[in-house]
């Protein structure tokens, strides 16, 4: 995964290349004090993450970010902890308060190498050609194929994946679920229930039935559940 670092003092710049070198699925093309040569460095090369200091003269990283009409996966590193909120915004990957510890920029580094290889699995199998679905369940990632997913069952911050052959519990969201899945065959039947269209056995106005399992139909998704069911 290639990384650059942005940051105006040299000292924070020494200690982002040392950690990214221990890191082998990480490769620094670049450390960058000047915003401007930052954006000249991003309109030729590749690059996959930015470690971008939030508070920086002339022009700050969110102001940075704001410039970039597509950017890379960000981590942002700052001293100051009132520009967090205002980070997330954006979408970032994680926030790291400086003085940096190697160990708080491992689980940062990790969670972005997690939303590379999400992200980069989703543009190989997109649309109505995706066949299967990647998965993060504890520190693996497991294939699934969509056929054999029957029901998507949300907990809190977690939803488990139950297939034909077993269940897969995984830290996303449903929202999260949602958008990995293609929407001409899976649909969100409830608040807590995303469905394969495909499997669907039986159709009361309440409920379906999903091979032993009998999944509720929420009354706000009625309708377009209905509507979708005919199409399919």
């Amino acid at each position: 995964m290639k990384c650059i670092i942005l940051d105006d003092e040299p000292l924070a710049i020494d200690v982002l290349r040392d950690y990214i070198s221990r890191v082998p699925f990480l490769e620094c093309g670049g450390a960058f004090r000047d915003p401007l040569r930052a954006l000249d460095f991003l309109r030729n090369h590749v690059c996959d993450l930015i470690f971008l200091d939030v508070n920086m003269p002339g022009l700050t990283g969110i102001q940075f970010l704001r410039s970039l009409a597509r950017h890379p996966l960000v981590i942002f590193t700052t001293a100051y902890s009132q520009y967090a909120v205002e980070s997330y915004e954006y979408e970032a990957v994680d926030y790291l308060l400086k003085p940096i510890e190697f160990e708080r920029f491992c689980r940062a580094v990790n969670k972005a190498y997690e939303a590379f290889l999400m992200k980069s699995y989703r543009a190989e199998a997109h649309g109505d050609t995706q066949k299967s679905l990647l998965v993060k369940s504890g520190t693996g990632f497991h294939k699934i194929d969509l056929d054999e997913i029957l029901f998507v069952k949300g907990t809190g911050n977690y939803v488990t994946f139950v297939t034909t052959q077993r269940k897969i519990l995984s830290l996303v969201t449903m929202k999260q679920a949602s958008q990995m899945l293609p929407p001409a065959t899976f649909l969100r039947v409830h608040k807590s229930f995303i469905v394969n269209l495909s499997h669907v056995e039986i159709i009361e106005k309440e409920k379906i039935k999903i091979g032993e399992h009998f999944i509720p139909v929420g009354r706000i998704y009625r309708s377009a559940f209905f509507r979708q069911i005919k199409k399919a």
